[in-house]
């Protein structure tokens, strides 16, 4: 074998230097600074907290599961389905829009919220924030209001039903309900306050429809559609009672 170059052997061992003195700084650096980045290489992590790439993790995860915890957790089924039965029972399929009845009942969704909100934002945000918790404490501080206004509008019967359908055994105290049982139950006492007001609100204008029917059969306009009749009747009616502001008056007086 031919004996290599001079030049061949330089090289090779410019290599080899520049390996060790990249592997040395890179062992005696405990940081890497690029521009815009910061790589941490020592990993020092305070006791009971997670990385940075967990936290980074576990938030991109709750907000994911943002839009099933508002419509769970939150008093946005009840309102929705009372918009919902209300557009129905004056006879306007479409009208409003579902986009005007989902953004109406997100905006009180909000409103009835905001003292729940405001108590976790004092009692776990802000004192993470602060530096003062940890992101576990500061979970379970958050979620207690949260928990707290589920149970007072959860049905003894709906929460008795999931402890019975999860084969669990009888809580003796709230604290012992586990959020598997209570969100069920909490979403069935909310479909069922929905319908109760839906029917409430359905009443008057059954009383519209079935006065323009009868109306009409003793005129003999039977081929005339007693709705369209009706439904300008109703409108105008609604209008004048002013029944949005009532609706929602009492609706989110629901709640207190």
């Amino acid at each position: 074998m031919a004996p290599r170059s001079a030049p061949a052997r330089r090289g090779r061992w410019a290599l080899l230097a520049a390996g060790l003195l990249f592997a040395g700084g890179a062992a005696a650096a405990p940081a890497t600074l690029l521009p815009g980045v910061q790589v941490d290489l020592a990993g020092n992590i305070p006791a009971g907290e997670l990385a940075a790439p967990l936290r980074i993790l576990f938030a991109l995860t709750v907000l994911s599961l943002a839009p099933a915890i508002l419509m769970s957790m939150t008093s946005f089924i009840r309102i929705v389905v009372v918009l919902s039965m209300l557009r129905h029972a004056l006879g306007m399929q479409e009208t409003p829009p579902n986009t005007v009845i989902v953004s109406l009942s997100l905006f009180l969704t909000f409103f009835t919220m905001a003292p729940v909100l405001q108590q976790a934002n004092s009692q776990a945000l802000q004192p993470y924030m602060a530096g003062r918790i940890q992101s576990a404490e500061a979970f379970t501080r958050a979620a207690a209001p949260l928990r707290d206004f589920m149970v007072r509008q959860t049905r003894e019967q709906d929460l008795a039903l999931m402890v019975e359908l999860a084969k669990a055994e009888r809580p003796e105290t709230i604290d012992q309900i586990g959020m598997l049982q209570l969100i069920p139950a909490f979403m069935l006492s909310e479909l069922r306050s929905g319908f109760q007001i839906g029917f409430v609100i359905f009443l008057p204008f059954l009383l519209v429809d079935l006065i323009v029917s009868s109306a009409l059969m003793s005129l003999g306009m039977m081929m005339v559609p007693p709705a369209s009749i009706s439904l300008p009747i109703k409108i105008l009616l609604f209008v004048l009672m002013d029944g949005w502001n009532l609706v929602v008056r009492a609706l989110l007086g629901t709640f207190a």
